[in-house]
């Protein structure tokens, strides 16, 4: 009997373990974006990071949050399988703001091995 609850234990160790190497894995085409020189009366920029799950398990982004309110993220919520692509739109809105030079990031959590990325929009809106 001990023999057989030993094999037992054995093979479900094994068998977790082997589950446990699934991980998805998220890799990004490019981690900035630099807007260059846009106008006040042009405030409203826009850019598109694209990601890879390069790993083995359906890769999740649990949150995109923005270092302040003028910028706003919007990512593919459903999960991304392994090989696929997705995307996450950065938005900036410089209405109201002091003209100059900015650096914004955006943290991305995932369920991946690697679970925080952050991503970088910056620029200089002129004044009219």
């Amino acid at each position: 009997m001990r023999k057989i609850i030993m094999t037992t234990l054995l093979l479900m160790l094994t068998f977790t373990f082997a589950a446990a190497q699934k991980q998805a894995e998220i890799k990004f085409d490019k981690k900035s974006h630099n807007f260059g020189k846009f106008s006040e009366s042009n405030s409203v920029q826009k850019c598109t990071f694209t990601f890879t799950n390069v790993g083995d398990a359906p890769l999740v982004i649990n949150q995109a949050v923005a270092s302040c309110g003028c910028t706003v993220p919007q990512y593919t919520k459903s999960p991304i399988a392994p090989g696929e692509k997705g995307t996450i739109e950065v938005t900036y809105n410089g209405a109201g703001k002091i003209p100059g030079p900015f650096k914004k990031s955006i943290t991305v959590r995932t369920n991946g091995v690697t679970e925080m990325t952050r991503l970088y929009v910056e620029g200089d809106m002129t004044e009219d």
